[in-house]
């Protein structure tokens, strides 16, 4: 009995929780960056293929 006492009480796996828990936050968030800056990242994409297939004509063009 006293050694199941004395598993509860030891605290050295804490730490690697805690490390865990870390990087599924920090995970969380750059998941999260990656679906909210998708569709920026997109429409530049598209907008720099446009540029490449038809470029302006005059020099006052948009790319």
């Amino acid at each position: 009995m006293t050694t199941f006492i004395n598993m509860l009480r030891d605290d050295r796996g804490a730490a690697a929780a805690e490390y865990a828990l870390i990087l599924a936050i920090v995970g969380a968030a750059i998941a999260l960056a990656a679906v909210l800056l998708g569709g920026s990242i997109a429409n530049a994409m598209d907008q720099a293929r446009g540029c490449i297939d038809n470029p302006p004509t005059t020099s006052g063009g948009t790319c």
